[in-house]
């Protein structure tokens, strides 16, 4: 019986390390780093504190007329604790519960402050355009949102084929995005850092790779990287080997490169590819040699993507055109 005992104890105390390790992170709902995320987390914690209510309520009512109550019960007594304990009382707090969810849910929906990020979902990445207030031309990017603290931005998501859903748990809710119509949402950035997003909807054979990094950063940080992310690639990249490389493969055919004839839209915007946290949408770290691994076997890291792998180029070809694109900042 002792050894039975350790044994249940042990693996009691492992399942609580996994739920516990699961509550941190830079994609838990736990973990606020948004407005709207600590609204969401208060929600939780009054849902969670009604259901255990509820449960000792009717257990309690249960333990009492099978352990205490050994008499025997007239029905109307027994028929007021169905009513009263099975009905009114779950009906008032899920009636309740249920009104002040609803209550919270425009919240989601506010007016942004002046930034307005366009977000499509792509197979599977995510295709990004930023609109500051008062912008005749939006600023092109992809697979990273950054957005300051503090501010309110507005996103307007759609989706190209098939149903995906935009969620930075860390942030706030998520939002479903569908082809050929358009969702908004708002969320309000309070601390800085690095928290990740993801599809939240079934989207086909790469969804679980269908990710980003969502970066909140100081104001005027934020104002000094979207002047920059404006900008057209460094001109030096361009004297390296790899960019003919990119060129005689055909690259340019679907991706953009501004400042340079390659304008393809096909695929994601890599002007700036070389100033992400990842690469293949969250796929991997962004590294020199990640992103080797990445133009070699792209169909293997991300199944059914539309991008070739390109593991009929040599190493050393392979090589310069890896360096080529970590060099476009």
């Amino acid at each position: 019986m002792t050894s039975r005992r350790r044994a249940t104890g042990r693996l009691t105390t492992g399942i609580a390390a996994l739920a516990i390790s699961g509550c941190s992170g830079p994609q838990s709902a736990l973990s606020r780093g948004g407005e709207d995320a600590s609204v969401l987390f208060t929600l939780f914690i009054v849902m969670l504190v009604a259901a255990v209510i509820l449960w000792l309520l009717l257990n309690g009512a249960f333990f009492y007329v099978t352990r205490l109550y050994t008499g025997s019960m007239k029905a109307r007594l027994a028929n007021g604790m169905v009513i009263v304990c099975g009905i009114l009382m779950p009906t008032v707090l899920i009636g309740i519960l249920l009104a002040w969810g609803l209550s919270i849910l425009p919240d989601q929906r506010q007016e942004g402050d002046g930034l307005t990020v366009r977000v499509r979902g792509e197979q599977w990445w995510w295709r990004i355009e930023y609109w500051p207030e008062g912008a005749e031309e939006p600023i092109i990017a992809a697979n990273e949102i950054r957005m300051p603290v503090g501010e309110r931005v507005e996103f307007l998501l759609d989706s190209d084929r098939v149903i995906h859903s935009f969620w930075i748990p860390s942030l706030g809710g998520k939002m479903d995005m569908f082809p050929g119509r358009e969702t908004r949402m708002s969320l309000r950035a309070e601390l800085p850092g690095t928290y990740r997003g993801q599809c939240a909807e079934f989207c086909g054979a790469s969804h679980a790779w269908m990710a980003f990094e969502a970066v909140a950063m100081e104001p005027d940080d934020f104002d000094a990287w979207l002047e920059a992310e404006q900008g057209d690639a460094v001109a030096e990249a361009a004297t390296l080997p790899g960019a003919a490389i990119f060129d005689r493969e055909g690259c340019g055919a679907c991706h953009q490169v501004r400042g340079t004839e390659h304008v393809g839209q096909v695929g994601p915007d890599l002007t700036h590819v070389g100033t992400r946290q990842t690469i293949g949408a969250g796929r991997m770290g962004a590294s020199l040699e990640n992103m080797d691994l990445w133009v070699r076997h792209t169909g293997d890291l991300k199944p059914e993507v539309d991008m070739p792998s390109y593991d009929y180029l040599s190493d050393e070809d392979a090589q310069a055109l890896a360096e080529y694109l970590v060099a476009l900042e």
